[in-house]
Order: C-alpha cells, then structure tokens, then sequence
C-alpha cells in the first residue's frame, strides 16, 4: 500500500514506476496544430484550476508551474505540502528547508509529475504573505473515496477508534482511526500531545484537515488519510460515554459477542477477461492494465479467456484492492488476453499486480504442500515463488500429479502476479508469488545439460577417456550449483528468520551475530564483524595486527534520516578483487543491521515513554505501581521492610494561576532535579499526577531511616525556585508509610501514606503554619 503524500523518497520511488515519456505539448498548447505543438516548448501553468485539467501523461511531460496559494498543510523539515486556492488544491513536493505554516501565502515554481492524481515537484516555494486558511469545505465519506475532494481542506465528522502516538522518523504525531458515516479513514494530527489519547477513544469529533489518497503500487485507491495541521484543527462534539480503563473486563472467548459493524458499501459491477480461477475462492478479471482479485464463493465453471462481469464490494485486503461477496457470469463470449513478459524488477514494483504476466527463471526447488505446488526459482540472483493452488477435491476436482521439472532447469511460467503489503503503507509491496492456473503454464525452455553420466554410457566405447573427463566435470558442476542453489534458498530462509526476530524485538547484539554469520556464509566464511558506533563490536573482528596483507571491505550502516549507525566489515584474502556479489551481500547486510538498530531504538524509546513521565523524567503512575508490587514481593521474600513517601506540593495550584503553566512545569522540574539529588542508588522517584509525587525506600532498616530521608526531602524545598524571572518559596507535605507495619498491599500502602500527608497538612494549617511559599515575581 502506498500513500502518496510521503517523503520525497517515497515518492521518486512511486513516480518511478508510473512515469513514462509521451511526446505531446503543454496544456496551453492543447488545441493548437499538432506541427506547432511537437515544435514549442509547453506553456507555463500559472493557476491550480489550469493544473487540475491535467492529465497523468500530460504530467509527465515535466511543464513548468508559476501559480500562487494559500499552505493548508505543511511540517517543517519535510517535504509533503498542500496548497489550495479556491476550490483547487494540489499536492507538491516542496524544498526540504521550506518554513511554511498553515495561512501562508506562496508563489510555487516547479515541474509537473504524475501521481494518483497530477502532483508538483516544486523548485522554489515564496511566502509572499499571510492570511486566513482556507475554510474546511463539509465532507462525506463517500465523497472522499471518490475522490471529490483530493487534496482539499475539509471537515469531516465521525468516532474515534483508536488514537495513539506515532513516531515517523524524529516527529511524533497522533494517529486517530476515525470511523465517519459509510466507512474508516486515518486521521494523522500534527500534535505530541499524548495527554488527550485516553480521552478520544468513543468520542464523538469534527476534524478539519488536507485530504491525501492512500493507493496500491497500481495507483488505485485504497483508502483516504486526513492530514491535520494542529489540535485545534480537532473539536469534540460529545465525549466518550466511558474512557476505556472504566470498561468491565470481558472473557477473551466472548468478545464476538460485542461486535456490531452496519455496512453501508455499494454494490459494484466490473467486467474484464478472466485469467485466473479458483472455485469456490476467487478470480481475477483484467481489462487492459487493470486487474481486479476477486472473492468469490462461486463453484460455476468459468473459462478462462471468456469475457465475464462481476458484482460485489468493495474492499482492501492487506492493501490490496478487491471485490468482495461477488458473483461472476461468464459471458462465453471468449476474449483471451496475451501474456505481458517482464523481469523480476518489474515484478516486485508491483505494477504488475494481478495481471496476466510472462517471465523465466531457473528451478532451485519444487514440492508439493497440502493446499498447493510450489516451485521455487532464480533470475538474476534473487528468488520468487511459483504457487499452484490446488482446487477442493469436495468440488469433484481430482487433483493431476504434480509436474516434474528437473532442479536447473529454465522454465518459462505464465500466471498471475499475486502481490503482499507489510505493515508499513510507505514502502511498497513487501513480496509476490506468481500463481498458476494449470501446470500447463509452466514450460521448460532450456533443461539441464545434457554431459550427464547417463548420457556418456552411450560413447564410453569410443571416446572413454574424453567421457570420463567430462563426465567428472558435469558431476562437479550440477554438484556446485545445487549447492549454490541451496545455499542461496537457505541464506533467504535465515534472512526471513533475521526480520522476524527484529519484529519480535529481540535483543539487539543476538539478531547483529546473526547478520554477521549470514553474511560471513554468503561470502565464502570469511571474517565479518559490525561496529556499532558509539557502542559494541560485535563478529570476528580482525584487530590492526592480524589485518596485515588482507583486504578489508567496509560498508556503512546509513540511518534513514541522520548519521551513520555503524559499519559491517569483511576481510578477504589478499589475492582476491571486489566483486558484485561481496558488495551486493554487504549492502544487504548493513540494510538488515540499519532495519535492527533502528527498529530497537524506537522500541526503548516507546518502552522509555510507557514507564517515565516526559516533563519530570520520573517514573509515571504506571511504572510506579509495577515498582511498588516488586518491592512488597522482594520484603515478603526477605522478610524485610520498605519504606513509602506520599508528596504533595503546598499550593502548586496558585504557581499555574499567577505565572502560567509554562513556570508551573518548569517548578515540577526542578523540584523533581532536587527531590532526586536527595535520594540514594536504588530509591525510586515517582509523578503520580498534577502536584502529587511518591518515592519507594526499598533499603531501610526502621522509621528513623524514612524520616531521615523524609527530612532531607523537605531542606531541599528551603531554597527558592526561580526561573524566567519568577520567584516560587515551595513547600511539600509529605506523609509516610511503612511496609508491612501500615499495609501489606500497595492500595493500604498509598492509602495510609496519603492519610499521613493530609495529616501533616492539617497540623501545619492548625497551627497556623504557611503551606506554600509565597510567590514573587
């Protein structure tokens, strides 16, 4: 699945696949003599409403733009800009130092480019002003996936279904699931305000945002993602009726139960020729370049060849675009369609998706599993999988034996091409099989050579010696590439094994030995080792010494966006020349090694802001409940004791009041900065929430140790806060507890320690004591 609206990367990548050249002239130049138009250069675009009557090939011809609009959407740092003027709006690719904000108003210069819909690649981005953004224009579901408003502001209403924090490179955005009336769409909101997520989930909103296309690698449409530009751009119309930690817990097998989906889709007919067919389980119509999976639970006998319709829903399947619950009817009418010859790059674009595709490859494996045949193959050093399904023997089908082909041999196959998507919608298809209708759409081309020891039986009494020559030569070559073969399916397996273990976040330092012996294998067992900068080397790193007369190879490990991570190393003989099997085989590695570190930073980064409050860097309430049922299991083992501090600062309320927020936050800084100085290796600081902190004392000995600790906490609070200018005198309450005399469970625990507190600042207000500081400015 692809999103169009990604990084500049992204879309080179996508535009590479679509782009082609045509030679027409610009759209001024239109309904001019066609002598004229291949003769002047094309007319430069100066209006959104002008654009908008491009076509995709008129796009790809590159014209020049000069038109002005006002930023709907825009981060800095990236690339992804939606401008609109009037009721136009377009998506460009803007400079990666462009500062713009939503109400500017630009003056764009660049080059056309083709896309889901026609995009600019923009050269230069002037802010001639600033004004009002445009007004949301009120929008359907069923509008947005038709595409009526492409790229245009609207407003669109609905209920959250999930909403969580999402970390894209170095910025983090919310990411809403927002169901509208007639179907989801993705919300992505320009905010790392995390404090609202446990308030959207059930809530009832209005979210005003650019409307960008998520498509498949044949740019068909797949569903809608609304970019907002700031919180306030999101208005809740009703809240949740509960947040979800109020919910009852439910029985894991009952859960069915509460489901309810109403679904509003069209029905919807398409016809094209049938090129594939599986009774019972789907077919594939095509019509031109377009190609269609269907699903289907039609057992009819349908021709392939014949011209057919089909009527269903639609759907998306693992990014995949699909018609769903269809019937199909068979035309009989035949339209048979001619096979198109590609290559393996064209197959894993993707823009062959589904349709009927030629190409060859050589045999390195073929079985027979138990719902399919499956015959793995080679072309230019990588490999693809050739799948036939088998039909239901309930259906009366009587399963043929499976076509035998000799392992290296060149086949020709004919199928269709049958694509995946990962989890990430920016990077493209993740893999694809080609299926077969019948074994007869696997053909040998080329077999395996004929200097065999069979065949030299038959001269071995006139040429006996020449036979026995080359017959040993034959043997050790079939022997050599069945190993190769062999070697380069198990390589595959083991680099599948590597991106799962990264998926299931393993450590670190076992899935990078992995890599090493991957690639250490791929290369003949030489050493390989990876340097991971500013951390370990881990492999068989060759030292200064030992290097002496070897050919060290180094190859980056480049992050997406920033330094380097590291480098993987190989050291080769002394005799030996670069190749592009060793640089292929590192490069490859060093991917996997960028895709591991990256992958295990952002797990402890979201691990890091699950257990740790982001503005004092102390534990949060979560972690604190977690610490405090560890440290009552270690005392009950060892029969010891612990200690509890509840602590509440005086007044905290009247520092928000008079100096804002912003100083407020600043005051919890630094009395967590001091309050953590006070505490020794091993004691755990805690924000509860709001004013409120709690401190675990897991190694005391008696009440004198807590009220010692306890005292120091309080000194810390004797020197004033100040900051920006603003003087804060603090005080604290702070109650005690202690494990097991008042409480053996950490609700009694919490309860007497937070009872002890309002004690104590019940005392000081009897006795006249001030609890806060006062505040100066």
């Amino acid at each position: 699945m692809i999103h169009r609206r990604g990084t500049r990367q992204h879309g080179a990548r996508i535009l590479a696949w679509f782009r082609f050249c045509v030679h027409a002239s610009g759209v001024a130049m239109v309904t001019a003599c066609a002598a004229s138009a291949v003769a002047a250069p094309p007319a430069t675009i100066t209006s959104l409403a002008a654009l908008h009557s491009l076509t995709n090939d008129e796009a790809a011809q590159s014209i020049p733009v000069a038109f002005e609009a006002t930023v709907t959407y825009h981060i800095p740092g990236s690339v992804g800009l939606f401008v609109q003027d009037g009721g136009f709006a377009i998506y460009a690719d803007a400079p990666q130092n462009a500062t713009l904000t939503p109400g500017d108003r630009v003056l764009v210069r660049g080059k056309t480019a083709p896309g889901f819909r026609p995009d600019i690649e923009a050269e230069s981005v002037t802010v001639l002003g600033h004004g009002e953004v445009p007004a949301p224009v009120p929008a359907s579901y069923t509008q947005l996936v038709r595409g009526d408003f492409d790229c245009v502001r609207v407003a669109v209403r609905g209920t959250v279904r999930s909403a969580d924090l999402v970390t894209y490179g170095k910025v983090a955005n919310l990411y809403l699931e927002l169901s509208m009336e007639g179907g989801p769409i993705d919300v992505i909101l320009n905010s790392s305000d995390s404090s609202i997520l446990g308030k959207l989930p059930g809530a009832e909103v209005e979210v005003a945002g650019s409307t960008a296309a998520i498509f498949d690698s044949k740019q068909q449409l797949t569903g809608i993602i609304l970019k907002v530009p700031a919180i306030s751009d999101l208005r809740v119309l009703q809240e949740a009726p509960s947040s979800p930690d109020a919910l009852p817990f439910t029985p894991m097998d009952e859960i069915f139960g509460h489901s309810y989906v109403r679904d509003l889709s069209e029905r919807v007919r398409v016809e094209g020729t049938i090129t594939y067919y599986l009774p019972g389980a789907a077919a594939v119509l095509q019509n031109g370049t377009r190609s269609l999976w269907i699903e289907t639970r039609d057992e009819q006998p349908l021709t392939i060849g014949d011209r057919a319709t089909a009527s269903g829903y639609p759907a998306v399947r693992n990014g995949v675009l699909t018609l769903a619950n269809a019937e199909v009817e068979d035309s009989r009418q035949r339209s048979p369609l001619t096979p198109r010859g590609v290559g393996w790059d064209d197959l894993y674009a993707g823009t062959n998706a589904f349709n009927l595709i030629s190409t060859e490859g050589q045999v390195v494996k073929e079985g027979r599993e138990e719902y399919q045949d499956e015959y793995l193959l080679t072309t230019g050093g990588h490999l693809f999988t050739v799948v036939y399904r088998h039909i239901d023997e309930d259906l009366g089908f009587q399963l043929p034996p499976m076509k035998q082909i000799p392992v290296g041999a060149t086949v020709r196959v004919t199928g269709i091409t049958s694509v995946s998507y990962g989890s990430n919608p920016f990077e493209g298809p993740a893999g694809f099989d080609v299926l077969l209708r019948s074994f007869d759409d696997i053909e040998v081309v080329a077999r395996p050579s004929w200097l065999n020891v069979h065949n030299l039986t038959w001269v071995v009494g006139i040429l006996l010696g020449v036979i026995f020559i080359i017959g040993i030569r034959v043997i050790w070559t079939e022997r050599q590439a069945r190993l190769h073969n062999a070697t380069m399916a198990d390589l595959e397996r083991r680099r599948g094994k590597i991106l799962e273990d990264i998926n299931n976040s393993r450590p670190l330092a076992e899935i990078l030995e992995n890599i090493n012996e991957l690639v250490s294998e791929g290369l003949g067992e030489v050493p390989c080792w990876i340097q991971v900068k500013d951390g370990a080397t881990l492999g068989n790193f060759v030292s200064g010494n030992s290097r002496a007369g070897l050919r060290v190879v180094e190859e980056p490990i480049l992050s997406r966006s920033g330094p380097a991570l590291g480098a993987i190393c190989a050291a080769f003989g002394p005799h030996t020349r670069p190749d592009a099997v060793q640089t292929g085989s590192l490069a490859q590695a060093a991917g996997l090694a960028r895709l591991a570190i990256e992958t295990s930073r952002l797990y402890s980064d979201l691990v890091h802001r699950s257990e740790f409050d982001l503005l004092t860097d102390s534990h949060n309430r979560f972690s604190f409940e977690k610490q405090i049922e560890i440290a009552i299991e270690a005392a009950r083992q060892s029969a010891g004791i612990f200690g509890l501090l509840y602590i509440d600062l005086n007044d905290f309320k009247d520092v928000n009041d008079r100096f804002g927020h912003h100083i407020g936050d600043l005051y919890l800084q630094e009395v967590a900065l001091r309050m953590k100085g006070q505490l020794r290796p091993g004691d755990i600081l805690a924000r509860l929430g709001g004013d409120e902190f709690a401190v675990i004392l897991p190694h005391v000995r008696s009440r004198t140790d807590v009220e010692e600790i306890t005292l120091r906490l309080e000194r810390s609070f004797e020197q004033s806060f100040t900051r920006e200018g603003c003087t804060v005198f603090g005080t604290a309450s702070i109650g005690i507890a202690i494990y097991p005399a008042d409480g053996t469970t950490r609700d009694s625990l919490l309860s007497a320690a937070d009872a002890a507190m309002y004690v104590i600042k019940q005392t000081r207000r009897s006795k006249g004591e001030a609890l806060p500081g006062k505040t100066v400015r």
